[in-house]
């Protein structure tokens, strides 16, 4: 699964880059990405905040930032069901439920 389009971070709209996998280890879904270059968002990494919220339409999820990369993006993070809305249609793999 994965999602592409626009997301809030901290107040600020971005547009981010977001893929998950189920992982055995620790029997949880863990989600990930790149939020496009914007200096508001890289501010707020820099100033050594790291916990946000990232909001895709109406879901809202904790998510941690990571690093800026060489272009200004930065890498974010999170663990459980994922921000972005669960994929409909024939071809549709169903979310991971939470306990």
């Amino acid at each position: 699964m994965s999602y592409h389009g626009p997301a809030g971070v901290a107040g600020t709209t971005v547009r981010v880059h977001l893929s998950g996998r189920w992982e055995p280890v620790d029997g949880r879904y863990h989600w990930g990405g790149r939020i496009e270059p914007d200096p508001r968002v890289a501010q707020l990494l820099r100033s050594g905040q790291r916990d946000v919220e990232l909001r895709i339409a109406d879901r809202v999820r904790p998510a941690r930032l990571a690093e800026v990369d060489p272009w200004g993006g930065v890498r974010i993070t999170g663990v459980g069901e994922p921000p972005w809305p669960p994929a409909t249609g024939p071809d549709a793999v169903p979310e991971p439920l939470e306990e």
